[in-house]
């Protein structure tokens, strides 16, 4: 992970983009991404496989979120494994196999995912 950061952020200084990648637009670029990893699967039938074009197009869609991601992590200064393993660790806690197993949306009043 940390050298595919690397890589990113020298992409994007290389090209001198760094001033538009501010934490809004970033968070905006996530949302556009994410809209278009959703529309993968409008109209699709839920039993329909994935097929070859569904997976090279979800891999794209996937890592362009991921890349997003990364990058507002950075423009927030967030280290975004140990936040992360952080939010994994409290859901544990929010969310116990003995009350959670097999349940779609546990019953849970506090913040959400």
């Amino acid at each position: 992970m940390e050298q595919l950061i690397k890589d990113l952020l020298v992409f994007r200084n290389e090209r001198n983009w760094q001033k538009f990648h501010n934490p809004k637009d970033l968070a905006i670029a996530i949302s556009v991404e994410a809209a278009e990893l959703l529309e993968l699967f409008q109209w699709r039938p839920n039993e329909q496989p994935v097929d070859s074009v569904l997976q090279n197009n979800l891999e794209n869609e996937i890592a362009d979120v991921l890349l997003y991601l990364l990058l507002l992590a950075d423009a927030a200064k967030i280290d975004i494994l140990f936040a992360a393993q952080q939010k994994l660790e409290r859901n544990k806690l929010r969310f116990p196999i003995s009350t959670s197993y097999g349940i779609a949306k546990p019953d849970d009043s506090s913040e959400m995912i």
